[in-house]
């Protein structure tokens, strides 16, 4: 019997008494609860949807003999074999990299209300820390998008497997932030995606960024015992990517949430100094992720996919936006 790893035996012990006080939920149906207690299944604005069809645990990958799965929410009355090709959405869940799961009631309503936007949108599940380390769940991403570009795939759902998004929160949006701006060449090809969705992303996963509360996760995730020898750091954060190849972003950010506010406003910054098309919400208080999300910003990100993923890429959004004052520069709501 291969003996334990000491290290990785010490992350798990850090892990779960960071999850006993963050009050972790179960997966499954289940309230869905990312970080700091927050239960984003109760957000009014989200609630699953019966006219979307769904077919679930579709095997994308196999991984050491497992097979990873995602589920496909689907636009009503689309008919993909005859009906003209549309843009395909990657939705990616939070849960700390270390929990959580599509079938999570918000993340499943969050999949259904983009199907019901007109998108095929597709809830995927990941590898899990710390038996997981990085950057095992973003390869496990990055393969759900190689897997929708398949011809039997694009065939099957109906997609434009050159117009492909990304939409994430908290764990998940550090993910679909990395498929952004760790790739390079084509945006509609191989893995890499045509517009990013990130809310609450931990963007910069340094140890000087990281909060007391948030650092043995964020170790767990990286699979290194301290913040001071931890290479894998700098690989995970987003911003160490950033270049003009970059696809459009849209980030949002509570401004008094746990994860730091001015990891959005530096991202946001890196984003365009690069040139990339980049659009900036700031909610007031402390919901995190999803539980951000209402009516208001609900229609910013629709609109956002409806220019960055239109058949034909639509200009860049005014320069208003862009020009308006940080952090509160566009408030949701």
């Amino acid at each position: 019997m291969r003996a334990a790893n000491p290290t990785r035996a010490a992350l798990g012990a850090a892990l779960l008494a960071a999850l006993t006080l963050a009050g972790c939920a179960p997966t499954g149906d289940q309230p869905t609860t990312e970080v700091e207690g927050v239960v984003v299944s109760s957000n009014p604005h989200l609630a699953t949807d019966p006219t979307v069809p769904t077919t679930v645990d579709l095997a994308y990958a196999t991984i050491d003999g497992r097979p990873l799965y995602l589920d496909a929410c689907m636009p009503p009355d689309f008919e993909p074999l005859t009906d003209p090709a549309r843009a395909a959405i990657v939705v990616v869940h939070g849960g700390s990299w270390t929990r959580g799961s599509k079938n999570d009631i918000a993340w499943r309503a969050v999949c259904q209300w983009l199907a019901k936007a007109g998108y095929p949108a597709f809830a995927v599940d990941y590898r899990l820390a710390p038996a997981n380390p990085y950057p095992a769940a973003v390869e496990d991403v990055a393969s759900a998008v190689e897997w929708l570009r398949e011809p039997q795939q694009v065939t099957r759902f109906g997609i434009d497997p050159d117009r492909v998004g990304a939409f994430g929160g908290s764990a998940g949006a550090n993910i679909v932030s990395l498929l952004g701006t760790r790739g390079r060449g084509p945006l509609d090809t191989g893995s890499r995606v045509a517009a990013v969705v990130e809310l609450s992303g931990p963007i910069d996963l340094t140890g000087a960024a990281a909060t007391d509360d948030f650092r043995p996760v964020q170790l767990a995730y990286l699979g290194c015992a301290a913040a001071a020898e931890c290479p894998a750091a700098l690989a995970a954060s987003p911003s160490t990517w950033v270049d003009p190849s970059d696809p459009p972003f849209f980030v949002a950010h509570s401004t008094q949430e746990m994860i730091p506010l001015e990891q959005a406003r530096l991202f946001v910054r890196a984003l365009r100094d690069a040139g990339v098309d980049t659009t900036f919400v700031t909610v007031e208080g402390r919901l995190h992720s999803i539980a951000m999300i209402d009516d208001g910003l609900k229609g910013r990100i629709l609109d956002f996919f409806a220019r960055t993923l239109a058949p034909t890429r639509l200009p860049v959004a005014p320069a208003t936006e862009a020009a308006a004052p940080e952090p509160s520069e566009a408030p949701a709501g």
